[in-house]
């Protein structure tokens, strides 16, 4: 896998809207935090444009997002939001320039589709964090913007975590990779989809009907997702949602079931997903993982950079 380089004071960092629409306090807000980090934050021509749900058209939101790519003075790119529509313009971007001078992508929920087309593609580290839309007005430090902060400088990241009683130990070591699960079922057999074996899986979701959780995790597994990973992580399974006649398994419980046949260590209730404490995880870089009785640990390795 290749680093990006981490990124020091004075560089350029893009925040632009490759999917939902933002409203321009949030994204004063990002750029308030970011300044502070001692970064220069440029935006997007088209963020603050609307077309509907979209931040702007396909045509504009692509523009964008070639535009940072592209620009060799820009050290990384922040969403703005998720929400839908970054699979209609993924296909459409060129990534030669930025294969040859590549640069942080951050984000998540949607832009797990870009997460997981870069690194299959072209085995680019990418950083699955909190985005313009996630940052406090006050600018106080918080797990997720620390973590970011972390993530972007190139400073350790590791988690200690509590015991979690649907945690199955044991250790794991491997790249991780993942996301938000409804958008890699929709990447199955795509350019963009993943490739999991000997992978450390990262899930999260939000706002979904357990019976629509049930069957992406039965998806996943028929596809063989599932089947030879090297460890399992489970972050946010936030706002699910349950039909009048209950389906009788809380999201943790169904995803438990799901790898209930496999072998390899599961991590449930790490901080990361549609939540406040939605810390940074570097897609693409190795990660050791031990679960114990005392609680999980996750280190990520440190890394020589392109």
């Amino acid at each position: 896998m290749i680093t990006p380089a981490f990124l020091k004071k004075g560089d350029k960092i893009a925040i632009v809207a490759p999917a939902g629409k933002i409203a321009k306090a949030k994204v004063d807000n990002a750029v308030t935090t970011l300044e502070k980090w001692g970064l220069n934050p440029v935006l997007g021509k088209y963020i603050f444009k609307t077309q509907n749900q979209y931040s702007a058209s396909d045509k504009q939101r692509l523009s964008d997002f070639q535009t940072m790519l592209d620009d060799d003075e820009v050290r990384a790119i922040i969403c703005a939001r998720g929400g839908y529509g970054s699979v209609r313009i993924i296909d459409k971007l060129d990534f030669t320039k930025f294969v040859d001078n590549p640069k942080w992508i951050v984000g998540f929920s949607d832009i797990t589709v870009f997460h997981s087309h870069l690194q299959s593609n072209f085995a680019i580290e990418t950083i699955h964090g909190t985005m313009a839309a996630g940052f406090n007005e006050d600018a106080k430090p918080v797990l997720a913007t620390e973590t970011l902060k972390s993530a972007l400088f190139g400073k350790e990241l590791f988690f200690d975590l509590k015991p979690h009683s649907l945690s199955r130990k044991g250790k794991a070591k491997g790249i991780i990779t993942g996301g938000n699960l409804a958008i890699l079922t929709s990447l199955l057999g795509s350019k963009s989809d993943i490739d999991t074996k000997d992978k450390i899986l990262f899930i999260e979701d939000v706002g979904e009907y357990l019976y629509r959780l049930d069957r992406m995790m039965w998806t996943l597994k028929r596809a063989g997702k599932l089947k030879a990973l090297a460890g399992l992580i489970v972050g946010g399974m936030t706002g699910m949602k349950d039909n009048g006649t209950s389906f009788g398994k809380t999201a943790y419980e169904i995803v438990k079931e799901a790898v209930k046949g496999y072998r390899y260590p599961v991590c449930f209730g790490f901080p990361a997903g549609h939540q406040d404490d939605n810390s940074a995880v570097i897609l693409g870089r190795e990660v050791q993982m031990e679960i114990t009785q005392k609680g999980t640990k996750i280190v990520f390795s440190k890394t020589d950079q392109k």
